[in-house]
């Protein structure tokens, strides 16, 4: 084998464009990035939402609500079937599920999903566990063990009631009719004595007048 007959090996990549070499190769003085100016300094970048100057449709968008996204949890999903190839006689945790690469990373928790069989009994201890991983496992004949709280479902808004009084008893129209006559009868009438001899009016018309004798 001669030098003559070697190759250069086939990469793949495609070379850099050579810059600043002179007016003659295109690319030369200004190296391809035009005249002085903000796009002319190192480290400049055009944002993702730079519409050449004018205002962009994110600042003309209104922005109402509020948003959770600040606030949100992440959780790390594993499936059941996932599970396979490991053995099932030992619990599964954060610890053994990072040891063994089924995660990466535990972010805000770990949440089985029911995706796939499991082929034997097995616990599992996780943050978060979906309906259908949790009748899997149970139909398995393994447990399921809650890392946090189970969380509780969550209630539509209520409007708060005050709270009513006792309501008065229901008494008849008879009933009460019969005590307001038993009322009247008894009470003294007004201008009347409550006892002894009543005096009569004299019978007769009235006394006639004129002079007495």
């Amino acid at each position: 084998m001669n030098l003559t007959q070697v190759h250069s090996i086939h990469t793949g990549r495609r070379k850099d464009k050579r810059v600043g070499r002179g007016l003659g190769s295109g690319k030369g003085k200004t190296c391809g990035r035009g005249g002085k100016g903000q796009s002319a300094r190192s480290g400049w970048h055009a944002k993702y939402y730079f519409e050449g100057g004018q205002m962009p449709l994110v600042r003309k968008l209104p922005k109402r609500g509020f948003s959770n996204f600040n606030f949100r949890k992440v959780y790390a999903t594993l499936n059941l079937r996932d599970l396979d190839g490991h053995d099932l006689a030992k619990p599964f945790d954060t610890a053994r599920f990072l040891a063994e690469g089924l995660i990466n990373s535990i972010q805000d928790g770990v949440k089985i999903l029911g995706e796939g069989e499991l082929k034997g009994p097995v616990t599992i201890k996780a943050h978060r566990f979906s309906a259908s991983a949790m009748e899997k496992i149970t139909k398995a004949g393994g447990k399921f063990e809650w890392l946090d709280a189970q969380p509780k479902p969550e209630k539509k808004f209520k409007k708060p009631v005050a709270p009513k009084g006792e309501k008065p008893k229901k008494v008849s129209l008879k009933a009460e009719k019969k005590e307001k006559v038993a009322k009247v009868e008894g009470a003294p009438q007004a201008g009347k004595p409550a006892g002894g001899p009543q005096h009569k009016k004299p019978e007769g018309g009235k006394p006639q007048g004129g002079k007495k004798e």
